[in-house]
């Protein structure tokens, strides 16, 4: 079978070593993590992942299985065929002569993109969207150099009220709720 990226989010408690152990296993494994994010959730004891990773359809009930096996793993979702949100943010800077500057604006427009930087030489874009609305700007942007891209990586969340387990530590209270602006 032909690897396809896989999206897993998997909720972690939020302590020193966690993602270390989480590389760990895909290393052991000798799986290739291809985009990784990570960031505290709404409770700031817990840290949520997303990883997207070419496997072959079949492994990836076995992935999910290894990582529900970490110490430190809360929930594992494979969301990769759930209706969500996909997104991906990256700043993309690109050689800019005043020939070209009208141009690269106006590309960025149509990218609902930002220009958030300029010197007499250069423009840094930054664009969010789809990993394909990001590749499809820094191919537009071809007549102009790009000189530097960074990307984010996939953050991923399921459409509709649809949540992942919660399971809290053992012995810790949940964390208060935010009052209501």
């Amino acid at each position: 079978m032909t690897a396809v990226p896989h999206t897993f989010v998997v909720l972690v408690e939020n302590k020193p070593g966690v993602l270390n152990r989480v590389a760990s296993l895909f290393r052991r494994r000798n799986y290739n993590i291809h985009s990784l994010n990570v960031g505290t959730t709404q409770d700031p004891r817990i840290s949520r992942m997303t990883l997207v990773v070419y496997t072959d359809p079949a492994k990836a009930p076995l992935i999910e299985a290894n990582l529900y096996r970490l110490v430190n793993v809360i929930d594992v979702q494979d969301v990769t065929d759930r209706p969500t949100v996909r997104r991906e943010l990256a700043l993309v800077k690109v050689r800019a002569p005043r020939g070209l500057r009208t141009e690269i604006i106006n590309l960025a427009t149509v990218f609902r993109a930002n220009i958030v930087d300029a010197t007499p030489e250069t423009l840094t874009i930054e664009v969010t969207g789809t990993p394909e609305k990001i590749d499809s700007l820094i191919e537009m942007l071809g007549a102009a150099e790009v000189l530097e891209v960074v990307r984010t990586g996939v953050l991923a969340m399921t459409r509709g009220t649809v949540q992942g387990k919660r399971h809290l530590p053992q012995g810790e209270p949940a964390a208060p709720a935010m009052a209501a602006a």
